[in-house]
């Protein structure tokens, strides 16, 4: 693909989602790190109505530090994981507390010792609380990148990879909102909506489906 395309495809993206920013909600970097542990598996919006209460209880490691799993489990039960997820943000806020004085590491690395902090997590909380260069990959922008043709890989590891060698630093934050945007309004996993998609021009799945559609009529 080439530059001017990428930058088409930036622009476009732009254009249609201006405002790129994550839709969990948060006050604190500690806060999004752990909706955004507890967004595996499951949506924003399941999250943001588990947090609005959860939050208003509970909004420092220090408060999550103190639970046990069973107490925290129940508080979060509504949401996909939740026993793992319990588990995993007490050990973290613990974590944070003895290692770090209680404040979330700017750190990918550090971000990464954490309990139930992969690649994903880490990255989220690096750009959206730190507003630092990463481009986390989910399945919207794993889908999404794969269809562009902008990546070429089943691998989350690969395909961030891959975007981040096609675009400027400064855009792998907000480029990755926009995609996950563009995956879950126009370009859904089943039945895309292609003919009103604003990158199809661009787009290698639909112009496969274009080339499939003529050789069967």
């Amino acid at each position: 693909m080439q530059d001017r395309d990428l930058e088409k495809i930036s622009e476009l993206l732009a254009e249609k989602y201006p405002v790129p920013e994550t839709e969990l909600n948060h006050k604190s970097p500690f806060e999004l790190l752990v909706a955004t542990i507890l967004s595996a598996q499951t949506t924003d919006k399941q999250v943001n109505r588990v947090t609005a209460g959860l939050f208003q209880k509970y909004s420092e490691p220090e408060d999550f530090a103190k639970m046990e799993p069973e107490e925290l489990a129940e508080e979060i039960k509504s949401l996909g994981l939740y026993r793992n997820k319990a588990r995993f943000i007490i050990e973290t806020s613990r974590k944070l507390i003895s290692d770090y004085q209680g404040e979330v590491p700017a750190d990918f690395g550090e971000l990464l010792s954490l309990k139930g902090v992969g690649r994903k997590t880490a990255s989220v909380v690096l750009c959206s609380a730190f507003d630092k260069p990463a481009f986390p990959v989910d399945t919207h922008v794993l889908r999404v990148a794969n269809r562009l043709g902008l990546a070429d890989s089943s691998k989350p590891e690969e395909v961030e990879s891959q975007l981040k060698e096609l675009f400027p630093r400064e855009e792998w934050g907000s480029l990755h909102h926009r995609l996950i945007f563009h995956g879950r309004e126009i370009c859904q996993a089943r039945n895309p909506a292609c003919e009103i998609c604003m990158l199809k021009s661009y787009c290698l799945y639909y112009q496969n489906l274009q080339i499939n559609t003529k050789t069967t009529e």
